[in-house]
C-alpha cells in the first residue's frame, strides 16, 4: 500500500497521469527516513530538512504539513503494510501540484536491521567522467531530477563496477551513487562542502556535527579532486537507509575501513539504536 494525499491505495493503483509534473518534469523531491520498528530516526532533522528543500524549490507548502501530521501518515502507511513493528524505509515524495500546493506520496519498505550496519564485502568504484553535476544550488537538494545519476549506474553495471563517483563541473569529486563522500588521509577526514555540489543531507550533518567532538579523527569540508583518491587511506559516503558505505577498492589503489566502523557505531549511539 501507498499513501498518496492521505489516500491508502494498493501498489497497483494508477493514482497518476501524464500531468503529473514528477512524471513530466522531475518537479519533485524526497527524503528517506529509517525506521526501528518503534521510531523515526532523526526525525525532526528530516522534517525541517524537507520543508527547507521544499520551500527552496518555490512550493506551496500545505498548512496541514505539521511534523505531527506528516509522521501520523507515515505511521498509518506502515501500519496498513504491516510494518509498523519492524524496520522499515520511508520515503517521502513531494510533488509540486498543478492545482497549487504539495502532492505527497508515501513508500515504505522493510529492512532487515534497526540500526545502521557496515559491510565486509569489496566495493570497488570507478570515475564517471561523461557528464558532470553543476557546483552548489540544485545538486545538494534531493530532488527528483536524477538523470546523471542514472547514467553513472548503468555505466557502473556495464563494467562491473559496484559504485561510481561523480565529479561536479569544477572536476572535483563530490559524491558516489550512494550519497555525500568522505576521505580520509591519516587522522583527517573530509568530505566536500556543499558549494561544490555536496548533497546536503540529514546523516551528514549528523557527522559532521559530531566530528566536532570526536576524538579520534578530525573532520573538515574541503573539496577533494582525483588525484586526493590514489592517496587516501579510507574513502565511503553515507546513504539515508543504508549509513555508511566503504569502498575498498578505486583503480589500484585499496582502502581500509576504520574510520567508518567507528563512525557507524558512533550514529547508532546518536539514533538511540544498537
Amino acid at each position: 500500500m501507498v499513501n498518496f494525499n492521505g489516500d491508502l491505495l494498493p501498489d497497483t493503483a494508477h493514482f497518476l497521469n501524464h500531468e503529473n509534473r514528477a512524471l513530466r518534469f522531475g518537479d519533485a523531491l524526497t527524503e528517506t527516513v529509517r525506521y526501528t520498528g518503534q521510531s523515526l530516526l532523526f526525525w525532526e532533522a528530516h522534517y525541517f530538512q524537507m520543508m527547507a528543500a521544499l520551500r527552496q524549490l518555490r512550493m506551496d507548502i500545505p498548512m496541514a504539513f505539521t511534523m505531527e501530521y506528516l509522521e501520523e501518515e507515515i505511521r498509518k502507511t506502515l501500519k496498513a503494510n504491516a510494518l509498523e513493528a519492524v524496520p522499515a524505509r520511508v520515503d517521502l515524495m513531494g510533488i509540486r501540484s498543478n492545482a497549487g500546493g504539495v502532492d505527497l506520496l508515501i513508500q515504505v519498505q522493510r529492512l532487515e536491521t534497526a540500526g545502521f550496519v557496515t559491510t565486509s564485502q569489496a566495493v570497488r568504484a570507478d570515475l564517471y567522467k561523461d557528464y558532470l553535476l553543476p557546483a552548489g544550488g540544485l545538486s545538494t537538494l534531493p530532488h527528483n531530477n536524477r538523470l546523471l545519476e542514472v547514467l553513472a549506474g548503468i555505466y557502473t553495471q556495464e563494467n562491473g563496477w559496484d559504485t561510481c563517483l561523480l565529479l561536479n563541473d569544477r572536476k572535483e569529486v563530490v559524491r558516489s551513487l550512494e550519497g555525500p563522500l568522505f576521505l580520509r588521509v591519516g587522522d583527517q577526514i573530509r568530505t566536500p562542502g556543499l558549494a561544490g555540489g555536496s548533497p546536503d543531507t540529514v546523516l551528514r550533518r549528523q557527522l559532521l556535527e559530531w566530528g566536532k567532538t570526536d576524538t579520534h579523527y578530525q573532520w573538515e569540508e574541503a573539496p577533494i579532486s582525483p588525484f586526493d583518491l590514489q592517496k587516501a587511506d579510507e574513502l565511503f559516503s553515507i546513504h539515508p537507509v543504508l549509513g555508511l558505505c566503504s569502498i575498498t577498492d578505486y583503480r589500484k589503489a585499496h582502502f581500509n575501513t576504520k574510520a567508518a566502523t567507528h563512525a557507524t557505531t558512533v550514529l547508532n549511539e546518536k539514533a538511540g539504536v544498537n
